[in-house]
């Protein structure tokens, strides 16, 4: 099984996808023309300003949904897992596709808000399986990814975050990992078949405060460790490009386990942001996508940061070759995982490191299991819009209990492995699909600009864009919306959605 697994996360996380990562988060950086740079202020202002509604959350609401998923385990155990394997130059890297991949989530999240619906009970349901079928009309292409994703959020990732949740609290209070598994295991089917909603809204009011906590006590950290500033900083740079000698032999790695662990912490082009950023009720796509553009920033130049700063000046780290030599041995004989970070916060603040670790990770882990299951929900919704089959639900349910409880006994290795085919599976899916897709979006963007530029609160009307099955947006004839706000269209008034098979369109 390990032979298998490894074997395709040779081809799935070839070079091929790790520079098509970079690769599209700078295309379209130029196409938007760095809005994550132009619209920092926007993001910051639009993250406050929308009210939910019976529908759909506020713009904030869908953002904690998003970062409940972002901020898991892959900002603690998949930073120290990327310097162990990359060196320091890895966190280069990771900044790198934060940035860039910062317009990429404006994107896809943008094109999750175009072409969203509401569900059975009027919910807001999207993502990429909806703007895959009504902006392609490829059915059996939206069909993959929803297949895929429910087999990714639901029973490959999910084992990550628990799998560190459990190492975390052994090696804090020394608990069990068979305990940890049984009380994750219980807590989640406690919210996913009793629908207790308060319990995970809970969870994303706190894990922003959590985040900033942790934010705070690696500064703390950094503060007392300040005169190794400088160097540590130029240790990250001068790894990344191969210029310190001690670092050379894994200069290639830096890049690729940079950005493998970068995708997987912020999920730019992953297509998992999609799905919270549609839940959102605004007057505008373009809104939600300024807003999930800023979470990439929170996840990875924030959260991930803090964390690689808490290694780098406290020297609690390894780096290993490919070949197994240790080039530098921080922790001997200590696992890659949140136990580095554990280390790196006691050496400052003895007894109290490992616990507030486990605790932060407990809250960033379990709310990202909840996170998955809500988008491997979505997309059994999305099954379910034409096959009705409400047992499916159950089955995700227990499939995910049963992943969650394998991987808190099963070693690190084997559930990153897991998670690593899981999260490139679908950034292969869902880029092909935005860079394919992308007009809209873009479109979006320069319809937003330019009613802001005339002083109105913006508003999306498809039709005027001519931008095809946006069916959400339609509105009355008569709005008073349409009369007040300017009507853009592109110069040659050719639409922008692209068009869908007859039978498509029937269905």
């Amino acid at each position: 099984m390990t032979e298998i697994i490894n074997t395709l996360n040779g081809y799935i996380w070839s070079p091929a996808l790790i520079y098509l990562c970079l690769g599209v988060g700078l295309y379209f950086s130029i196409r938007t023309r760095f809005m994550q740079v132009r619209g920092f202020k926007e993001m910051i202002r639009l993250m406050f300003e929308s009210k939910s509604s019976d529908a759909g959350v506020s713009s904030f609401q869908a953002l904690t949904m998003s970062l409940s998923g972002r901020v898991g385990t892959g900002n603690i155990a998949g930073v120290a897992t990327a310097i162990t394997f990359g060196g320091p130059g890895a966190v280069f890297w990771m900044w790198m596709v934060a940035f860039l991949g910062a317009s990429t989530a404006y994107v896809e999240s943008t094109l999750g808000q175009i072409y969203k619906e509401k569900d059975d009970q009027g919910q807001y349901r999207g993502g990429p399986a909806y703007y895959i079928e009504k902006a392609m009309g490829q059915k059996w292409y939206a069909w993959i990814f929803a297949v895929s994703t429910i087999i990714a959020t639901g029973l490959l990732l999910p084992g990550v975050q628990a799998n560190s949740i459990a190492a975390g609290l052994n090696n804090a209070w020394g608990i069990d990992t068979a305990v940890s598994a049984a009380g994750i295991a219980i807590l989640l089917g406690f919210i996913i078949f009793g629908g207790v909603k308060r319990i995970a809204q809970f969870a994303e009011i706190v894990v922003p405060f959590m985040a900033l906590a942790y934010i705070l006590v690696a500064m703390v950290i950094v503060f007392l460790n300040i005169d190794q500033l400088p160097s540590m900083i130029a240790l990250i740079f001068k790894s990344a490009f191969g210029f310190e000698a001690g670092f050379g032999a894994v200069l290639g790695m830096a890049v690729q386990w940079g950005v493998k662990r970068g995708v997987y912490s912020n999920e730019a082009g992953q297509g998992t942001g999609p799905h919270p950023a549609a839940a959102a009720e605004v007057s505008h796509p373009a809104k939600q996508g300024y807003v999930q553009a800023f979470s990439v920033y929170i996840d990875t130049l924030f959260v991930c940061s803090a964390t690689a700063f808490m290694l780098l000046s406290t020297g609690m780290y390894n780096v290993k070759a490919p070949d197994g030599t240790m080039l530098v041995n921080g922790l001997p004989g200590v696992e890659t995982g949140p136990a580095y970070t554990q280390a790196a916060v006691e050496t400052v603040m003895p007894g109290f490191g490992a616990s507030f670790v486990a605790l932060a990770l407990f809250f960033f882990a379990f709310t990202t299991i909840v996170a998955y299951y809500y988008m491997a929900e979505t997309n059994i919704a999305y099954i379910n819009r034409k096959v009705h089959r409400p047992w499916l639900s159950f089955v995700l349910k227990l499939g995910i209990i049963a992943t969650v409880s394998y991987g808190c006994v099963n070693g690190a290795g084997t559930a990153w492995d897991l998670g690593d085919v899981g999260v490139g599976l679908m950034a292969w899916l869902n880029i092909v699909a935005i860079l394919i897709l992308q007009k809209p979006a873009l479109v979006a963007l320069k319809d937003y600009e330019m009613q802001k530029a005339a002083g109105l609160d913006p508003v999306f009307d498809p039709e005027k864009l001519g931008i095809r099955n946006a069916d959400h947006w339609k509105r009355p004839a008569g709005n008073v919306a349409d009369v007040r706000r300017p009507h853009a269209q592109p110069a040659d008034h050719v639409p922008v959605g692209l068009e869908v098979s007859p039978a498509a369109a029937r269905d």
